[in-house]
């Protein structure tokens, strides 16, 4: 949906791939799912801020779930990252996009 928006996309289907891709191409801001096989967003998040030029990188973590220990939410809150309840409607995706990479421009 973003590509048709205009965006440039980079999609993982492994949190691995993901990191693998982040560190590759750098991207301006990432949108990764709370829940994955194998490992979660939060996981994903941790991994991602301990890359050196990632770690500002603007973040959003989408869920599913409406109910999020406390604890996990103030963790992700700390790693600077954001947090949306699915679903994510073509227009809220691109808005959260969009947010996402003001976020990113800021000095």
């Amino acid at each position: 949906m973003l590509r048709l928006e205009g965006y440039e996309v980079w999609a993982a289907h492994s949190a691995d791939e993901g990191l693998t891709l982040a560190q590759a191409h750098r991207p301006h801001c990432i949108i990764l799912d709370l829940r994955m096989p194998l490992t979660s967003g939060l996981q994903v998040l941790r991994a991602l801020r301990a890359i050196p030029g990632l770690t500002q990188t603007p973040v959003a973590i989408v869920t599913g779930d409406y109910y999020l220990e406390d604890a996990h939410a103030a963790e992700i809150q700390a790693l600077g990252a954001q947090l949306r309840f699915k679903p994510l409607w073509l227009e809220e995706l691109v808005t959260l996009a969009r947010d996402l990479l003001n976020v990113g421009l800021k000095p």
